[in-house]
């Protein structure tokens, strides 16, 4: 039996899994291992990284449901037939970071919704709280399938540009949420967004300057603006038909998605 640590992963995936070898299971140089998650509708196959002798590490993929699904444990090596070594069950939960990003890409244009998001700013998180809700925030709206006509402004676009109002790309500079503010440039409306004021006559640009987030502010204004560094060390994926693959930089571990 093989113990995975931990045994569950958000739906969006992007988090480390250390999986325990036994002692049978500890490895010659020239054994190669691979994840197999079996879902109802989707598989994933995952590469590793060998941790030590006992010990490997791998990317959870980001599934299409919360559900439970059966992960097998692949050793292939050259000239024998691949073998699945141990198996053990997984499941795939939908956390806070996933609501927060449903929660506001449906509310994008509700002004009573992001005038809350600016009362939750008064009690401002500490700086480490705010990376992390940034990095999670951003890969569950990266993960939510918006639909083609969604709009960093809400759905009601015939609103003039000099109606005052408040935009999701105000929400996330005020919190310095450089990733998602990065995610949401990208989107329809996100460019439009930034030249927008609200009541108090602020834009997101001159937010970012106020509240000194230099990178934020380089971010929004520089034409050639690059990704931030934060934004890359996450997956990349590449969509082929009813495959996608994905490749970690930070622990190079590269992930096969298939429809089951």
């Amino acid at each position: 039996v093989m113990k995975l640590n931990p045994q569950q992963a958000p739906l969006y995936g992007d988090s480390v899994i250390t999986v325990q070898l036994t002692e049978e299971d500890k490895v010659e140089d020239d054994v190669v291992f691979y994840l197999v998650f079996t879902g109802s509708a989707v598989q994933h196959c995952t590469s590793t990284r060998k941790i030590n002798p006992g010990s490997l590490e791998t990317i959870s993929p980001g599934h299409d449901c919360c559900e439970t699904v059966k992960v097998a444990l692949c050793a292939s090596r050259e000239g024998h037939p691949v073998l699945v070594v141990a198996e053990e069950s997984f499941q795939f939960v939908q956390d806070e970071a996933y609501d927060a990003a449903q929660f506001l890409a449906t509310c994008a244009g509700n002004q009573q919704a992001l005038n809350f998001t600016r009362f939750l700013d008064r009690s401002r998180p500490p700086a480490a709280d705010v990376d992390f809700l940034d990095e999670k925030v951003a890969l569950a709206f990266r993960h939510l399938k918006l639909p083609a006509e969604w709009n960093v402004l809400g759905a009601d676009q015939s609103l003039t540009d000099n109606i005052p109002r408040e935009t999701l790309m105000h929400f996330a500079v005020r919190l310095g949420l450089l990733r998602l503010t990065w995610f949401l440039l990208q989107q329809p409306g996100g460019r439009g967004a930034l030249s927008i004021h609200n009541n108090e006559g602020a834009t997101p640009v001159s937010l970012a300057l106020e509240r000194g987030y230099q990178k934020l502010h380089q971010l929004l204004t520089e034409e050639e603006a690059k990704e931030p560094d934060s934004w890359s060390t996450l997956s990349q994926t590449v969509h082929s038909g009813a495959y996608s693959v994905k490749h970690h930089r930070g622990l190079d571990v590269y992930m096969l998605t298939a429809e089951a």
